[in-house]
């Protein structure tokens, strides 16, 4: 019923920045956690960025200090600030949402609303 689509993706020079967005629709209820992962060629979903509106946020290692997750619950609409690009965060990036905490929420199994991703390509 919920559908998850990304944009904001593209061709990026390292130290740039871009934001992308995951706007849900179809749904009947509002998703209060929400999370960003990216998973490059030949490897695993990683985990990006995560928000529970009223709680708090949380980042992955990889990505603290230069990304930032928001959202704009009046559009559907959740967001994630990408700072400071490295050609290492290349990767297709997909938003994820749960009416409830993960067990782990860096483990993309755990979650099971899915977007078709957006492509984040940086060159050096």
């Amino acid at each position: 019923q919920v559908q998850l689509v990304e944009s904001g993706g593209g061709l990026v020079q390292a130290g740039n920045s871009l934001r992308l967005s995951c706007v849900a629709s179809g749904g009947t209820i509002t998703y209060t956690r929400m999370a960003w992962f990216r998973q490059a060629p030949g490897k695993e979903r990683e985990f990006v960025a995560f928000s529970w509106r009223g709680v708090g946020v949380r980042y992955g290692d990889a990505v603290k200090g230069r990304f930032t997750i928001s959202r704009d619950d009046a559009k559907n609409t959740v967001y994630l600030e990408a700072n400071t690009l490295k050609p290492e965060d290349s990767a297709v990036y997909y938003c994820a949402a749960s009416p409830s905490t993960p067990n782990n929420i860096y483990n993309s199994t755990q979650w099971y609303i899915w977007g078709q991703g957006t492509l984040v390509t940086v060159s050096s």
